[in-house]
């Protein structure tokens, strides 16, 4: 059964009623097609303005929905031939973090992205997402390896942030997130990375350094949730709408700070509601991009990448 947020529930209320009226003119044996053809078009116009209308805080509640395809929902639409890679080779396999090669059309490519999990045994199975430095080490394992056999990266961002628990810390967290940061900076294959869901803080940011960095349409990218951000600053989460106006963490916002490349669209309701056409649009928009990197030889890359990342925020020394 679909599962819809509080501001979508004009639109499952107009979907159960073309539901009813359809099952009804079953039984009745009664031709109903074209009041329920206008129903339908009523139902296009008010998903148009329900999504077009949506706030920040709506747009976050989206980039988490429970029923929003994570990077293991889209792995068997885009590619081929995925086979997963485990372990950091020091401590643990972390699942958290997913990675692997796997065949896109016709390049070999090595993905590797955060996985929240959605039933509860696997959202504990997969700590929510959030990435402890085992995690990230077997990230960069895979980055390394990737470069030894010139295999482009691809990276899908979904994290509400690393974890931050002293298990982690005690592991050397920050030395991990650090690491991959210098070493993604340098890497000598093409690097492209996309927000699919939630991008959080730092846990986003270990994999999300590269030539390209893309975000689908209803994901959001900032560094910390607008319910912790309320949390800090009110001491009260209902004031989540007001931090998220604040944080300004959607695709568009990001997209005017200069802060990512392009925006990959959806379907007109999320790609929770059309898993198959948004693994389509994502796909395409990847493979292009990745078409355009492979044609720039490998020293021009490595400085075009250094021009990105120094040109990235502006310092202001006003006091």
């Amino acid at each position: 059964m679909a599962t819809y947020l509080e501001f979508e529930r004009p639109i499952a209320e107009m979907t159960s009623k073309i539901e009813e009226l359809s099952l009804m003119g079953d039984d009745a044996k009664v031709n109903i097609a074209d009041e329920v053809e206008r129903l339908n078009k009523k139902r296009d116009d008010l998903v148009k303005r329900v999504y077009d209308n949506a706030s920040r805080n709506d747009i976050a509640q989206l980039s988490r929905h429970p029923d929003r395809p994570n990077l293991l929902d889209y792995i068997p639409l885009i590619f081929d031939d995925f086979q997963e890679l485990h372990g950091d080779r020091a401590f643990a396999d972390d699942a958290a973090i997913v990675g692997g090669i796997a065949r896109f059309r016709d390049h070999s490519v090595m993905i590797v992205g955060q996985q929240k999990g959605k039933s509860t045994s696997e959202k504990i199975k997969r700590n929510f997402g959030m990435a402890k430095p085992e995690g990230y080490r077997k990230a960069l394992r895979l980055f390394k390896l990737a470069e030894r056999f010139d295999m482009p990266v691809l990276t899908f961002i979904d994290t509400s942030g690393a974890w931050p628990g002293i298990d982690a810390e005690e592991r050397g967290q920050s030395e991990a997130i650090a690491r991959n940061l210098l070493e993604l900076a340098v890497l000598k294959v093409p690097v492209i990375s996309t927000v699919i869901g939630e991008g959080g803080s730092g846990g986003a940011l270990a994999i999300g350094v590269g030539d390209r960095l893309y975000m689908q349409k209803f994901s959001t990218y900032a560094v910390i949730s607008p319910e912790g951000c309320a949390a800090i600053l009110w001491r009260d989460r209902k004031f989540a709408p007001q931090a998220a106006e604040a944080l300004k963490p959607t695709a568009v916002d990001m997209q005017n700070l200069g802060l990512i490349d392009d925006i990959i669209d959806e379907p007109k309701e999320g790609a929770h509601r059309n898993v198959e056409q948004a693994a389509e649009m994502l796909g395409d928009a990847l493979y292009k991009s990745l078409e355009e990197l492979l044609q720039i030889p490998q020293k021009k890359l490595l400085k075009k990448r250094e021009k990105r990342l120094r040109n990235l925020g502006e310092f202001n020394d006003n006091t």
